[in-house]
């Protein structure tokens, strides 16, 4: 008997607010939002605050009234928390399947294909109650004999207040019906001019789209588009990706706390970036053969004339050293840095990246290349068992610099830091 092809969406709701809400439990029924990268705008919302009228992106100043009024509960974003509690969720649906695909921070595809049709529902519900028990994160489940389709019942999931959380598309009737309910702008994998331009043609719904010659989507949507039409018509095109791919270049940045205008503080930023980005490229096993350095002032300012530069340089061998990366990355910094101007941002690129295995040695490498490499892997070690910031360097400065970005709002690290536990009274 042949198998049929199953995948299962497993999303957490409202990820970053239900992390919070784990160890403050009673947020539960309060408006809450999460802030992005300097308590900018809103990236997150619970239920609550959607019902008043709180959207994606709203700019943090502009609700402050609202705040205030309705009693919003305001969090900075903790990437660590959340990354921690999102490694537990992967964890516990990792008893579920010998096969997942981890698609982002909350969203894990899972391959229920040895399960019969009239199981999936029920073990939707075994996932998400294991979770809850587990984690404490809240998920909804759709399931679907194709990726774009299982992205398709996850959503309606959450909206079909009878399915309670899980929704399985199995029938044809029923696969129609929840494609003649999804607007053609919430189909994964359209984006938003070719939504705009599929609508102008009156295709308004994953349905319509669904009925769309092959032909005319190969022509005007690219491969791409045509592997979602044929998604949406039940022939799964998208297999698992067991393994992440390696990255092909690396970045890392981060706006400023508050404009800065002396070179020290933006090479202690700099230095903070480049470190950072050394130790994701070790992590996959990689090095970098050149890098680029960016900075930049506000583009948005009124009173001050925008710069922006970048400066690129080859390595002399591709290289995950970051005393060697920091060397040439600060070097370009220095090149760039105009003074009397407010800077706002910086950032570095490890670029063209190639297997650490790989790398072609040359006549002229200096001696004591196996102990830099040595040295590399005590640093990350340590870093991993006790943090990153257990061991700096004097050129990253302090751990609460001038340049840190603005976090008021910030709660604790209650899962990775044991001065930050919960305390039972």
């Amino acid at each position: 008997m042949a198998t049929t092809t199953r995948f299962a969406l497993v999303d957490c709701n409202s990820f970053y607010v239900s992390c919070e809400r784990v160890f403050r439990p009673e947020l539960e029924g309060v408006p809450v939002v999460v802030l992005s990268n300097n308590d900018g705008c809103v990236i997150a919302r619970s239920n609550e605050a959607k019902a008043l009228g709180i959207k994606m992106g709203t700019p943090f100043f502009q609700m402050k009234e609202l705040r205030k009024r309705e009693r919003v509960e305001v969090f900075s974003s903790n990437y660590e928390l959340y990354g921690d509690m999102s490694r537990r969720v992967v964890s516990t649906l990792a008893q579920f399947t010998p096969s997942l695909e981890v698609y982002s921070i909350d969203e894990c595809f899972l391959d229920l294909s040895h399960l019969p049709p009239e199981e999936v529902e029920g073990y939707g519900q075994r996932i998400r109650q294991t979770v809850l028990q587990w984690t404490g994160i809240p998920v909804s489940v759709g399931a679907a004999p194709t990726k774009t389709l299982a992205k398709v019942a996850n959503k309606l999931a959450k909206k079909i207040a009878g399915a309670q959380g899980v929704l399985a598309l199995e029938a044809e009737a029923d696969i129609e019906k929840a494609l003649r309910r999804t607007e053609i702008g919430d189909v994964w994998g359209i984006g938003r001019q070719h939504a705009k331009r599929l609508q102008q043609l009156e295709v308004h719904t994953a349905w319509d789209l669904r009925q769309m010659p092959e032909g005319w989507v190969k022509k005007h949507m690219a491969v791409t588009g045509l592997r979602t039409l044929l998604e949406l018509r039940g022939k799964a095109c998208q297999d698992l990706e067991l393994e992440t791919p390696d990255k092909k270049n690396i970045c890392t940045s981060r706006s400023f706390g508050r404009p800065l205008t002396v070179l020290k503080d933006i090479e202690e930023a700099l230095s903070t970036h480049t470190v950072r980005c050394a130790t994701k490229l070790r992590k996959q096993s990689s090095c970098a053969s050149s890098l680029t350095v960016f900075l930049m002032t506000n583009r948005f300012s009124a009173t001050e004339q925008a710069y922006y530069n970048s400066r690129s340089m080859p390595l002399p061998r591709p290289s995950h050293n970051e005393l060697e990366l920091l060397r040439h990355a600060l070097h370009l910094l220095r090149q760039m840095f105009r003074p009397g101007k407010r800077y706002v941002k910086v950032g570095i690129i490890l670029n063209d990246l190639v297997p650490a295995s790989e790398v072609q040695l040359d006549l002229f490498d200096k001696p004591g290349t196996e102990k830099e490499s040595q040295l590399m892997h005590t640093l990350d070690t340590l870093r991993q068992r006790f943090g990153h910031h257990t061991l700096t360097y004097a050129v990253q400065g302090k751990k609460d610099a001038v340049w840190m970005l603005r976090e008021e709002y910030t709660s604790a690290c209650y899962t990775t830091d044991v001065k930050k536990l919960l305390a039972v009274k």
